[in-house]
């Protein structure tokens, strides 16, 4: 089969077809989605540092989270937006690799900040009387900073791994950006060992975090059940809430995106999945955790208003 050498082709030519005939609303409507997601998360992180009633680590990691979001769509909006804009869908082979780089590194980030924050809920529930000891301000940081390094090598050996195999020369890429399996899809040679490589990846970042936030939340559970007054399981529950609806937004579509079955049939349906997991996801962040939890809801109203 014909094929393209990486080093010297032109890239990609990422896939926006449909809708037809509507980029100035398409460009529009995803301009209003990145600013959203830009103010929302960016009101969470000055609220939590400048409100001194926010400073415990349940809103340390949240500054973490918002500042983690502005980053993950800033990956893939402005190219978007610039596609829709000028109606080039071009992507040189560098930026390709350099969006798929922080795209998975970022996404597995808020994998592993979401389970230290599962963590942090889990330690104030079960062992209040050692909160303070357990979740003091160095370990915080540890996990924050573990949370962000530890996959940096790792998803550089894959980005590498990806990029080094001759791709066909269509270059016409299935996707609003880049990502692992349209690519893989497009290479023209055995990729066994890549998908390997991409299942073993979400098994690390993806799959155990999910099943500590799991094992977490089902001692959390046990917990609440246990207490005898009804505003105490109330008050549980509530700082649980948003915790548990950010987690069933992102990881629900996360992982029916990387484990369902991909075919040339399916391109369509992946990449307008993709889009809810790296945009809308980081959009309803701010929402959720605003309009769920009265201490962030009085901080915003002080820093806008002044009440």
């Amino acid at each position: 089969m014909e094929y393209c050498n990486h080093t010297v082709g032109p890239g990609f030519l990422l896939d926006f077809s449909d809708p037809p005939g509507l980029p100035g609303l398409c460009f529009t409507i995803f301009l209003l989605i990145y600013v959203t997601v830009i103010i929302g998360n960016s009101l969470i992180v000055l609220v939590t540092v400048l409100d001194l009633s926010l400073r415990s680590p349940m809103y340390f990691f949240l500054r973490n989270l918002s500042f983690l979001e502005i980053c993950y769509t800033s990956a893939t909006l402005p190219k978007i937006l610039m596609c829709f804009l000028t109606g080039d869908v071009r992507i040189s082979f560098l930026g390709c690799a350099a969006q798929l780089y922080f795209l998975v590194l970022l996404g597995s980030t808020e994998c592993l900040l979401l389970a230290s924050m599962a963590y942090d809920r889990y330690v104030a529930i079960c062992d209040p009387l050692h909160y303070s000891l357990l979740m003091n301000g160095g370990f915080c940081v540890r996990l924050v900073v573990g949370s962000w390094m530890v996959a940096v090598p790792i998803q550089v050996g894959q980005t590498y791994q990806v990029f080094t195999l001759p791709f066909c020369a269509s270059h016409h890429l299935h996707h609003f950006f880049c990502d692992v399996p349209p690519l893989l899809e497009l290479a023209c040679a055995d990729t066994f060992w890549s998908w390997v490589t991409l299942h073993t990846i979400i098994l690390l970042f993806v799959v155990l975090p999910f099943f500590m936030i799991v094992v977490s939340y089902v001692r959390i559970i046990k917990t609440v059940l246990k207490m005898h007054s009804a505003p105490s399981r109330h008050k549980a529950f509530s700082t649980c809430s948003s915790h548990l609806i950010v987690l069933t937004l992102f990881f629900g579509s996360a992982t029916v995106a990387y484990f369902k079955h991909h075919s040339k049939d399916s391109a369509d349906t992946d990449k307008y999945l993709a889009l809810f997991y790296t945009i809308l996801t980081p959009m309803f962040n701010p929402v959720i955790y605003g309009m769920r939890n009265r201490e962030v809801r009085i901080a915003l109203r002080k820093l806008l208003w002044g009440k």
